[in-house]
């Protein structure tokens, strides 16, 4: 099955969509499905069902298999600078790192002697500091187990892996989301779920953020919300929203979207030459082939 996507509101969203791109259905029949990441050398990717408490595996010729239930409501994913897949879980408002040997290891749990809200969205820097957000979606029903918040503000995060000390960064989102990198990682984009739009941030070299300020807002009357982000090899950033995925220039001109007929959640790069853009959309797992490839997470 097929379904045309393309919403061009800027020539230059060719440089990396043919006119004729087109959605693939991967796999379906799924719940809630987000955190896809791509294996660059294993060639295999991995995404959560939220609802459904069970993490997948996909690669071609097998299809998804099952990876991981319970998963503990598992969320956004990434791969350390040593390949170690790091997980976000809302049911117990944790941050794990599954080990070469499959053991789970809990990073992160608590703030100042309080249990996290529910970690959502997780990326690395080049040295190896791990950046997530934290807002309260999981302890709500559905997408998490209710129970009360003992934070009182949502928060975003930065991970020290060694010493597994935590430093809280920001704590004026409403409810932040999706982070990503710049290519030279001397900014941090983080969006917010509930006020649709990305904040853009200065980080300093010992990972603090500094000049926090509006770099976009994702607009549209269709369904969806500021949700998972990335940036491709070229710098361009796309964040889910309203009708699928927003593509924006370095300049944070929105050049078009890729309209998908569910909710999009996330999305990562994949396939061998990292062209094929997997989006993780409620009960199904799409795949459009573009013209600029991702980057690879190890």
């Amino acid at each position: 099955m097929t379904t045309p996507i393309l919403d061009i509101r800027d020539d230059r969203l060719l440089e990396v969509l043919d006119t004729d791109a087109q959605l693939e259905v991967i796999a379906d029949g799924f719940e809630f499905i987000e955190g896809p990441i791509w294996h660059p050398y294993d060639h295999h990717l991995i995404f959560s069902d939220i609802i459904s408490d069970t993490m997948y595996r996909w690669q071609r010729g097998d299809g998804a298999r099952l990876l991981r239930q319970p998963s503990h409501m598992a969320n956004g994913n990434t791969y350390d600078r040593q390949g170690r897949m790091l997980t976000c879980e809302h049911a117990t408002s944790r941050v794990t790192r599954t080990e070469q040997n499959a053991q789970i290891d809990i990073l992160a749990s608590h703030y100042q002697g309080k249990e996290l809200n529910s970690p959502n969205d997780i990326v690395v820097r080049s040295d190896g500091q791990i950046f997530f957000t934290d807002p309260n979606s999981g302890r709500g029903p559905i997408y998490g187990v209710e129970r009360p918040q003992e934070l009182q503000f949502q928060g975003v995060y930065r991970l020290d892996p060694d010493t597994r000390s935590l430093t809280l960064l920001v704590d004026d989102f409403e409810k932040p989301n999706g982070l990503c990198f710049s290519l030279d990682e001397k900014m941090l984009f983080i969006n917010d779920t509930i006020r649709q739009y990305i904040r853009v941030f200065d980080v300093t070299a010992e990972g603090s953020l500094e000049n926090g300020r509006l770099w976009a807002e994702l607009i549209g009357q269709e369904i969806g919300v500021a949700d998972g982000m990335k940036v491709d090899s070229s710098g361009r950033l796309f964040c889910t929203g309203p009708g699928g995925v927003h593509v924006f220039d370095q300049e944070a001109n929105l050049l078009g979207r890729i309209m998908v007929p569910q909710q999009a959640a996330n999305l990562t790069w994949g396939d061998p030459d990292l062209k094929g853009l997997f989006i993780t959309a409620s009960d199904v797992l799409y795949r459009v082939r573009v013209r600029i490839p991702g980057q690879k997470l190890f």
